[in-house]
């Protein structure tokens, strides 16, 4: 974290390489590709000026955690930082319903999904699954069980692929009988990656020397 008002002498390190913790699975879950009520810029802009609890959190709360969640990934204690994770998510939400005139980015399938796993959800529906590689199969089964796709099934997972597990019945029980078709659009499969790098060739990079995207070749 950095000192200077605007932000600009803040610089995100990398905790640990991405073959630290090679089992840890990344699934994103798109409940809604519809633009939000909501820019994610406009939202924060509105918190900073009218939300407290924002402010008390980002003085208080996050140098702490920041110190807890870097402690956990350096530990790979999966059950402590799927806890902290859930927690600060929950916080931050909290934040925008804390803001005048309230924000919420949730929806009833977001709400049910915190039910579910491990999540935590930037400013929008969709939630980002952090689970271990030995459970990704089975987590995959109980999304289909709960969310079931409407269309295009053989699209509803992208990404790594998983191979398909059945369900037991206990998990079926544990997950109630009324499912929600079309309640999740599809699952991204991913896992960690590098971090943030810098791009020595110009020809790499997304952005022009304005900083805005280049047009389509």
């Amino acid at each position: 974290m950095g000192e200077r008002a605007d932000g600009k002498d803040s610089i995100a390190r990398q905790v640990a390489p991405e073959s630290h913790w090679p089992e840890l699975r990344v699934l994103v879950l798109v409940v809604s590709t519809e633009r939000k009520p909501t820019g994610s810029t406009v939202g924060m802009q509105t918190s900073v000026e009218t939300s407290a609890l924002l402010r008390f959190r980002a003085e208080v709360l996050v140098p702490a955690r920041m110190a807890e969640m870097t402690r956990c990934i350096r530990e790979r204690n999966f059950q402590a930082f799927g806890q902290l994770t859930m927690k600060d998510s929950n916080q931050f939400h909290a934040t925008c319903l804390d803001t005048f005139p309230p924000i919420s980015y949730l929806n009833d399938t977001s709400r049910r999904i915190t039910h579910l796993v491990a999540y935590t959800f930037d400013a929008g529906a969709n939630a980002v699954i952090f689970t271990l590689d030995d459970t990704v199969a089975e987590f995959v089964a109980a999304v289909r069980h709960g969310f079931p796709p409407e269309l295009n099934g053989d699209k509803f997972l992208k990404g790594l692929p998983v191979e398909p597990v059945p369900l037991s019945d206990e998990l079926k029980a544990a997950l109630g009988t009324n499912p929600t078709p079309g309640g999740i659009k599809y699952i991204i499969a991913t896992q960690v990656g590098p971090g943030p790098q810098v791009l020595d060739d110009p020809g790499a990079h997304l952005l022009g020397p304005d900083g805005l995207p280049k047009a389509a070749a």
